[in-house]
């Protein structure tokens, strides 16, 4: 069984897992890592001061930080009472009837996906209690959110389940869970070629089981998808650019779960959703922990018809973003 060792030094606290990870850590860079984390968390010194004491260059230092905290081995939890905007969240939540939200402060550098999935991976690590099931749907953010946690899933005991079809999708945020725990795709595409193919799939017992069994997890976890030329939704092959036109003259503004809505969050008759392996939006309301994390100027308008639909309970995103949802 994974251990995991706290490093307490006021302000947060540095933990550190023995948990095996798919990232790839040598062996010296692992046994070095306690110590490297000690010196520039507890005592402060920079890079280069802690690689003049051991003899290593900034860069190596700076990549044994990095991948200790990719692999999960390491963990930096800061217990702060000013963390975030508090009035911020309390106006976002107030107004699209949320349970919490979360702020993480804006950085212009660095994959949002990434930083969205491990500020949602935080969140679960709070939250998600032992022996548990987590519901997932498809994306980069929630593949992001997936490998952060993997080094958790044997000492919570928590299993995952899909939402969607789309295997492949799913697999690189697979590749870090924990042996023996388990994992429930829905055996079908996302998006199907034909309308009978999707109806014949959706009455399988092993696709409607696992469908049903994500709607009865203890927490959920989503993206919200923009309708621009760079949507996952385009650059995953679900739609085609020439479908863009059409889908927004109908009041398309967003996805979710490969789901189109409109401004109001209402999901709208479109054909594709004939040919969509998942859950229709109406059926998340069933879902009382659900997580969306999104953000970015290009997704102002369909974060917020999500919101708009009340069928998220909780909401991450950055600063930049909620100052906008809000004006």
């Amino acid at each position: 069984m994974a251990q995991t060792k706290t490093y307490d030094h006021g302000f947060g606290a540095i933990r550190m897992s023995d948990q095996n990870s798919d990232t790839p850590m040598s062996l010296d860079e692992e046994e070095l890592l306690p110590r490297v984390a000690w010196y520039y968390y507890h005592d402060g010194l920079t890079q280069n001061a802690i690689g003049e004491r051991l003899g290593l260059s900034r860069i190596k230092i700076s990549r044994i930080l990095d991948a200790g905290q990719r692999s999960g081995l390491l963990q930096v939890t800061i217990n702060s009472s000013l963390h975030g905007s508090f009035e911020l969240e309390r106006e976002i939540a107030e107004r699209f009837g949320l349970d919490e939200v979360r702020l993480i402060p804006t950085l212009e550098t660095g994959v949002t996906s990434e930083r969205l999935g491990q500020a949602a991976a935080q969140y679960l690590m709070q939250k998600l209690p032992s022996k548990s099931m987590l519901a997932v749907g498809w994306g980069e953010m929630v593949s992001a959110a997936i490998q952060r946690l993997g080094h958790l899933s044997n000492q919570r005991m928590f299993d995952l389940v899909a939402m969607t079809g789309g295997v492949q999708s799913y697999v690189d945020g697979l590749r870090i869970m924990g042996l023996g725990r388990k994992i429930y795709l829905v055996p079908a595409p996302l998006v199907c070629s034909t309308q009978e193919l999707t109806r014949l799939l959706m009455e399988e017992p092993d696709v409607m089981n696992t469908l049903n069994m994500s709607l009865n997890a203890d927490y959920a976890l989503i993206g919200i998808g923009s309708l621009n030329e760079n949507a996952s939704v385009l650059r995953a092959g679900h739609i085609h650019p020439s479908e863009l036109p059409a889908m927004r003259r109908l009041g398309a503004v967003g996805d979710v779960l490969c789901r189109f809505i409109d401004e109001n969050g209402e999901e709208l008759p479109l054909p594709i959703h004939d040919r969509v392996v998942g859950l229709p939006l109406k059926k998340l309301t069933a879902t009382t922990r659900l997580i969306a994390a999104a953000a970015g100027s290009e997704k102002i308008d369909s974060i917020r018809a999500a919101l708009n639909g009340r069928f998220i309970n909780i909401f991450i995103t950055d600063e930049t973003t909620a100052a906008a949802l809000m004006s």
